[in-house]
């Protein structure tokens, strides 16, 4: 690896709402002891302007590499040294106001790719509550009961599993690759949405950063690939018997309440479960509230049978917010991306790039500023 004398010293910044890592320091400082690292915590906000004035102007004067969670210099003139921002996130919709973003070329790379383990298995506990009922059983454990069923289409015996099942990936990135991975064990046919067409086996490869073991590096599980921004292109894709939907593309203009009532109900003649692990302004919430309500309506036809929200709009959710009461919807706080992994993998991401920039190779995750992701 790097660090001979030929090689110019770099001054890694990290700005991080954890502690610092150690170990992970320690590593790098050894693989590259032409870096110096600089580490400073402060806690997370959705805006890159909140709390910068905690961060001395000369840190990042001085930086060359930038390693953050949302914490960006105030204007391009503070960091005329800096050749490269690492973000510890899949997305960069919370840093796209801010001048390093907007005015500056300087390259921008995500930990897309880390996520994929531990959303899956959040997106796979989650589906399985609502199927297996579960609540219902926990609830009869709190009341020290062992419950029966007087109504067999209501109850335990009403449970199904997943084989046979058609589960939609709309955006099949790390996250869709590896919940379709994950799905295709339990029996499920997985199928693919992208915004541009993977006619071709190379297209259909993923060529970002992959926890090993995990996902689908050469796209070949889903049976079928769908593509297209535009109404009809996404209706079609919906129309094909989809009875898990996983809504996971990033968020764009595009894709800002990219499924509404006419996309609810086209899924709902199928009566289907709709996971958002993206962000929660894909969705117009008050269509999908009107959605979960029909779904849940005995005398009604169609509607969604169920939704697992991991992010909403706003967040947090205000207490009074209707969603709350919305019928056979798991709310969580922005959390199924979160584990014990996230900081190591996140810094395997940027150790990979500096491997790749000492070999002037193209790094990965490279942000297109233009598209938003």
């Amino acid at each position: 690896m790097g660090g001979g004398p030929d090689r110019k010293p770099e001054h890694l910044l990290v700005i991080l709402p954890f502690p610092e890592p150690t170990e992970i320091f320690d590593r790098i400082r050894k693989n590259y002891p032409h870096i110096k690292i600089t580490f400073r915590m402060l806690l997370f906000t959705d805006s890159p302007w909140e709390g910068r004035e905690e961060i001395p102007k000369e840190l990042y004067h001085d930086a060359t590499i930038l390693a953050t969670l949302s914490a960006l210099p105030p204007s391009p003139e503070d960091c005329p040294n800096l050749h490269l921002i690492h973000v510890f996130s899949a997305g960069t919709n919370h840093i796209q106001s801010s001048p390093i973003y907007t005015s500056t070329s300087i390259p921008l790379t995500t930990s897309s790719g880390i996520h994929g383990p531990q959303i899956s298995e959040w997106v796979l506990l989650t589906a399985l509550v609502h199927s297996h009922h579960y609540n219902k059983l926990h609830d009869l454990q709190r009341a020290h009961k062992w419950g029966t069923d007087p109504d067999p289409s209501e109850g335990m015996r009403s449970m199904h599993d997943n084989v046979g099942q058609r589960l939609g990936v709309l955006g099949y990135g790390s996250i869709g690759r590896q919940v379709g991975r994950v799905s295709q064990a339990m029996g499920m046919d997985v199928i693919a949405y992208t915004a541009s067409a993977r006619s071709t086996p190379e297209a259909k490869k993923d060529h970002g950063f992959i926890v090993p073991g995990t996902g689908d590096p050469d796209g070949s599980i889903p049976s079928a690939w769908y593509s297209g921004m535009d109404k009809a292109s996404l209706h079609r894709f919906l129309s094909q018997d989809i009875d898990h939907l996983l809504v996971s593309v990033p968020l764009t203009k595009q894709t800002t309440h990219f499924l509404g009532a006419e996309e609810f109900a086209i899924l709902g003649k199928r009566r289907a479960f709709v996971s958002n692990i993206s962000r929660g302004q894909i969705l117009d919430q008050d269509a999908l509230i009107a959605a979960l309500e029909k779904g849940a309506d005995k005398e009604a036809e169609g509607g969604l049978r169920g939704a697992a929200l991991d992010v909403t709009d706003p967040e947090p959710l205000p207490q009074d917010h209707p969603l709350w009461e919305a019928p056979n919807c798991i709310i969580t706080p922005h959390v199924s991306g979160l584990g014990t992994a996230y900081v190591d993998r996140a810094f395997q991401v940027l150790e990979l790039n500096l491997e790749r920039m000492e070999r002037g190779e193209e790094l990965i995750n490279l942000v297109d500023r233009k598209r938003g992701y």
